[in-house]
């Protein structure tokens, strides 16, 4: 989905894709980040921002009703604590029009990207404090929202305190980002957590400024690919079914979360070594000093390694 600064276009889109689930048999719709708006500016979203019990949300909640279909609404602009930000909220739709559960993402995307944009997600959104978890046709699903995927724990929490089965990663991913780590990362997701992972993406050029990854995958607990859309940044739905003999089977062969418990005192509660560990702050000025010591002997060397020396420096990663 491509979503635009205008709820109405993206809600009619939204209308479509939930009577192409409908047809398919789906009992869930699965949809993006920023779904409902996705503007040029902050002020924009800030404009927009409603509560959950207000009118953009009734006609979401609305919409699962009339198809008898459960939606997560991957990313709204909720109402904030402050008139400066808004919450990202990621909410699940009962098929009869309820709000089962809803996620406030916890980690902000605060980042320089590389061959990208500059996002700063702090200056308009407000973090959220808890994790979520509820129960739906699809299994015991787990909330996160985009950037919380570079964050492992919060899935292990989701899985093996939560008891989430099914772990939803809806998102907006640059295209930078997105072509590097998308795909491998969920797929990590997968295995450690013994988890499906369904990653429902925004796709293409949303307006002169943004332009998202797309790429929408659903991911077994095997770490295979068993749902994407023919074309990634197409408008659609992939259609997988959730497969809970296969992911019983996969947990009962390798016990991790048996295994984790069974580790888990060492891992959180364990002895400090008796020599405390360098900071990272240690090894970045171990690594600065080395760096500069070499190049002190480089130059103190044969005039024909300037060349290598200064392409090395050059190179900077």
């Amino acid at each position: 989905m491509t979503s635009v600064g205008s709820t109405e276009q993206n809600l009619a889109v939204v209308s479509q894709l939930a009577k192409e689930a409908v047809e398919q048999g789906c009992k869930m719709l699965f949809l993006p980040e920023n779904v409902s708006f996705l503007g040029t500016a902050f002020s924009e979203s800030l404009a927009i921002a409603e509560p959950l019990q207000g009118p953009l949300m009734r006609r979401y909640r609305q919409l699962a009703a009339n198809t008898g279909l459960w939606l997560s609404i991957g990313g709204f602009q909720e109402t904030g604590p402050d008139p400066q930000h808004l919450y990202n909220c990621h909410t699940i739709i009962s098929s009869a029009g309820e709000i089962v559960e809803s996620y406030r993402k916890v980690h902000l995307f605060n980042v320089d990207v590389p061959g990208g944009p500059v996002l700063m997600e702090s200056r308009f959104t407000a973090a959220g404090d808890r994790l979520a978890a509820c129960d739906s046709p699809a299994g015991r699903l787990g909330l996160s929202v985009c950037y919380d995927l570079r964050f492992p724990e919060l899935y292990q929490r989701l899985a093996f305190d939560y008891g989430a089965q099914v772990l939803l990663v809806p998102s907006a991913f640059t295209v930078a980002t997105g072509r590097a780590h998308w795909e491998v990362l969920l797929r990590a997701r997968a295995i450690e957590t013994q988890c499906y992972v369904i990653a429902a993406a925004q796709a293409g050029r949303h307006n002169e400024r943004r332009e998202s990854y797309g790429h929408s995958l659903i991911i077994d607990p095997w770490g295979e690919v068993v749902g994407r859309l023919d074309d990634p940044l197409a408008t659609g739905i992939a259609v997988a079914e959730i497969d809970f003999a296969k992911l019983a089977s996969i947990r009962q062969r390798m016990p991790v979360a048996e295994h984790r418990r069974l580790g888990r005192p060492a891992v959180l509660e364990g002895a400090a070594p008796a020599t405390a560990l360098p900071s990272a702050q240690a090894h970045i000025e171990r690594a600065i000093a080395m760096s500069a010591g070499a190049a002190a002997a480089g130059a103190a060397g044969q005039a024909a390694l300037e060349g290598a020396k200064t392409a090395a420096g050059e190179g900077g990663g």
